[in-house]
């Protein structure tokens, strides 16, 4: 297993719209010290689709070097192309990741017999595990239960990030198959912990690592109203999250509590005023920012 919360980092830009490796490696220490047993690096959240294969590397490379030691560095190398999510996935390896984490190829859908082949090829670049990333809301296409257990005969294909609030799909997952379940949706965590699941690769960490590193303790202890009430006390958390596309809101919110994370790249933009607004509130709910002057 490659932890149970798992913090899909946002990549810092500087102004000039470059990424910020000081930064990152800041908030990468950040994240390790506040909850997460390990960091998924150029995901969605960290806007891999406008990220260069040696931006992507760099990020690979200075995860591994800054915390390396102490938390798992899962890479974030599926693409749309299979030959382009091989050969990144071999030059990760070669970095020293701890794992991949790796996407339904979007924007081709492909259908179900081409997803296997695709991870097929793509987990014959590694020998570490891979992490199948099913987000249907992003890609299109869901991969249903019969190709799931397809993709469990890989063997080193270990987990399923599940994007996707069907929790009879979830519970097959966790239930039928080998592969570990991790929430895809940060609000999906508590819910997967009631049919087996092992945590979260999440946003809302960001900021809300301890409280979810300790409801998942306390379900796992048997305490599970403590980690229910835990859960509802994050709805601040989960309210943020569906402002808008992220990672605008979560960047929005690092940026307000001082982590200086910059900027967006095309097509992700700034938050609009009113947007802004709700992410201060929901801040300000949470107690992590004094309510603003009237």
């Amino acid at each position: 297993m490659l932890g149970e919360v798992l913090t899909a980092i946002v990549t810092p830009f500087r102004a000039d719209g470059s990424v910020d490796l000081d930064r990152f490696r800041e908030l990468a220490s950040f994240l390790v010290d506040n909850g997460s047993d390990g960091l998924v690096v150029a995901g969605s959240t960290g806007e891999a689709p406008t990220l260069s294969d040696t931006e992507k590397l760099d990020l690979f490379a200075a995860a591994v070097e800054t915390v390396g030691d102490r938390a798992t560095v899962v890479a974030g190398t599926g693409t749309y192309d299979t030959a382009h999510s091989a050969h990144l996935t071999a030059q990760a390896h070669e970095l020293g990741v701890d794992g991949f984490l790796v996407v339904t190829p979007y924007y081709s859908k492909p259908p179900q017999r081409a997803i296997v082949r695709h991870f097929r090829e793509v987990a014959a670049a590694t020998d570490r595990p891979v992490v199948v990333y099913n987000i249907p809301g992003r890609v299109v296409v869901n991969i249903e239960p019969e190709t799931i257990a397809q993709l469990a005969e890989i063997p080193n294909v270990t987990a399923v990030k599940q994007a996707n609030a069907d929790l009879e799909q979830a519970r097959f997952i966790a239930q039928d198959t080998r592969l570990d379940l991790y929430a895809g949706d940060d609000n999906l965590v508590f819910p997967f912990l009631e049919l087996g699941g092992v945590g979260g690769v999440c946003v809302h960490t960001h900021l809300w690592g301890p409280q979810t590193k300790e409801m998942i303790r306390r379900y796992r202890a048997g305490d599970v109203e403590g980690a229910r009430a835990l859960n509802e006390e994050m709805a601040p958390a989960y309210d943020l999250l569906r402002i808008q596309t992220n990672p605008i809101p979560i960047k929005a919110a690092l940026n307000l509590l001082g982590h200086d994370v910059g900027g967006y790249r095309l097509p992700m933009v700034e938050p609009t005023e009113e947007e802004l607004r709700e992410v201060r509130l929901c801040l300000e709910r949470a107690g992590m920012l004094a309510p603003a002057s009237a």
